[in-house]
């Protein structure tokens, strides 16, 4: 177990790094800051020059490895840090400096148990892609076909399991505060993060998703997923077919290669709903980075460490809110955030939907150009305190990729109109999933799994009742004292009380980290 000054020397030196680089001011100015924690920013920017324009994206690439993968998951909740900071944080490069060739060839054989050259007939020195989690090199196989090697970068697990820990322990002593950290669930914040981290740093685990994916959108026309090499792929290293193609950011090359822009950016949207609506299981990095199209106009998704998934019920939920918004059914879209319980039963649900109403109706009528699938999202988001609705996980995964595909969209067609493109999507999969002819055969079967359960169920009698759907189970939280636990405080020595008073301001910087407060 880490000892408190442990965290607290982390979260000190992770706060002056913010503070050099402006992203603490933001913290003081908040209304919603807690008093507390406004104290103790003052106390991290103490002695540094502060630049006037605020970099986080800078601050947090400086932190590291685990810092990136924060900012990047913060880069979409403009509700939590701010728009301005939200933006910036899009800046956020996963780039750092390549590790030698050497290690990377050592780290291949010792996970092998085997001589490279056994596995590969050439490897490229030089990476085509160096992250903060893994290093990609291009290979050739024994047999002569092409790969992309994807290799964990050493003692990777190790640096970010240490500062997940501490971020972990912040986030507990931050949600103590109540209030509005307490609604946010910051320490829920983390547990996902750290859970989507951990299957990152597990390549079984995304070669696992990337097949999952693949097989769930086989037969659709003009999207792929390359195969994965499972002999030469483990846990930390993964072996995939290697994709020839431009980069779907690259708009000047897709032209002068004759690809049709406008119907990529629609391929791109309905390849993504077909994952999320009809599949419940989404491809949630969805960058341009990831993203290729192919010499026959086919567009080809790499890096499944980050996917999403959402259940049946939800998936519902889901596409009678987006269908209710494109039509202007305040009234349905509000009671469904009831139904789901994402509002307390408390609240009215005439005031929701009027609330809702306030966000969806300055967007009806606007040129193709001013819509926004990003900004109507973002306008959900600030009602959500007035509503007291608490931070669904899933949803806001849903939402980065959203917006990310969003982007990705307009920047191959400025004109297009999301809204359309959806619509009739949603519209066909609602008709199929809660039409009649849907309601009969998902009654029948569900009839039938009840009748061939009838013998367990003679002899048991269930425990609990069964989930209401919606959202997923959450991950379990860890059990972190805090430092001010009525029960321990006669016991603190004088020396942790010093330093929690000196240098405790410090954790203010995992303010910034879980994403609690507005800049």
């Amino acid at each position: 177990m880490t000892r408190p000054v442990t965290h607290i020397f982390r979260l000190l030196k992770w706060g002056r790094t913010l503070a050099r680089h402006g992203a603490l001011r933001g913290i003081e100015r908040d209304p919603n800051t807690p008093p507390e924690v406004k104290r103790l920013a003052r106390i991290a920017r103490f002695g540094t020059n502060q630049p006037h324009v605020p970099d986080y994206a800078g601050a947090f690439q400086d932190i590291g490895p685990a810092a990136i993968k924060l900012g990047q998951s913060l880069a979409t909740r403009p509700d939590l840090v701010g728009e301005a900071a939200a933006n910036n944080l899009l800046t956020l490069q996963d780039d750092l400096p390549p590790i030698a060739f050497a290690e990377i060839e050592q780290a291949i054989a010792s996970s092998f148990g085997r001589a490279t050259s056994e596995l590969f007939a050439e490897i490229d020195p030089e990476p085509v892609g160096s992250a903060s989690i893994a290093q990609v090199h291009r290979a050739v196989t024994t047999e002569g076909r092409q790969v992309a090697v994807k290799v964990l970068r050493p003692g990777i697990r190790k640096r970010l399991a240490r500062d997940i820990e501490t971020y972990e322990w912040a986030a507990a002593h931050l949600e103590a505060f109540g209030g509005e950290a307490k609604r946010l669930r910051p320490r829920l914040t983390i547990a996902n993060f750290k859970r989507w981290t951990n299957r990152e740093l597990d390549l079984r685990r995304e070669a696992a998703s990337a097949s999952e994916l693949a097989e769930s959108m086989h037969g659709v026309e003009g999207y792929m997923i390359p195969s994965i090499d499972w002999d030469r792929t483990n846990g930390r290293v993964m072996t995939v077919d290697w994709i020839d193609g431009i980069k779907i950011s690259k708009r000047d090359e897709l032209i002068a290669a004759g690809h049709d822009l406008p119907q990529l950016a629609e391929r791109l949207v309905l390849a993504f709903l077909r994952q999320a609506i009809s599949g419940g299981f989404f491809h949630a990095d969805m960058h341009q980075g990831n993203l290729f199209v192919r010499a026959d106009g086919t567009i080809a998704a790499i890096d499944f460490g980050i996917m999403g998934r959402i259940d049946r019920r939800a998936r519902q939920w889901l596409a009678e809110i987006l269908y209710g918004l494109t039509t202007g059914n305040y009234r349905r879209v509000a009671e469904i955030h009831f139904e789901a319980q994402y509002v307390p039963s408390y609240h009215s649900v005439d005031e929701f939907a009027t609330a809702l109403r306030a966000v969806g109706e300055p967007m009806r009528g606007k040129p193709v150009s001013e819509l926004s699938v990003g900004q109507m999202l973002d306008g959900l988001f600030a009602i959500t305190r007035d509503f007291d609705m608490e931070t669904q996980p899933h949803l806001l995964l849903l939402q980065k990729t959203m917006v990310m595909v969003e982007g990705i969209a307009t920047s191959l067609n400025p004109q297009i109109n999301m809204w359309d493109v959806s619509a009739p999507f949603v519209r066909s999969w609602i008709r199929d999933e809660l039409g009649p002819e849907a309601a009969l055969a998902d009654r029948i079967k569900k009839d039938a799994e009840t009748l061939l359960r009838l013998p367990d169920l003679v002899r048991r009698v269930e425990e609990r009742f069964p989930a209401k759907g919606g959202a997923p189970e959450p991950p379990p939280l860890p059990e972190i004292e805090l430092m001010w636990d009525r029960r321990r405080k006669s016991r603190l020595n004088w020396l942790q009380l010093l330093l929690g008073g000196l240098i405790g301001g410090a954790a203010v910087a995992a303010a910034f980290a879980v994403g609690l407060v507005h800049f």
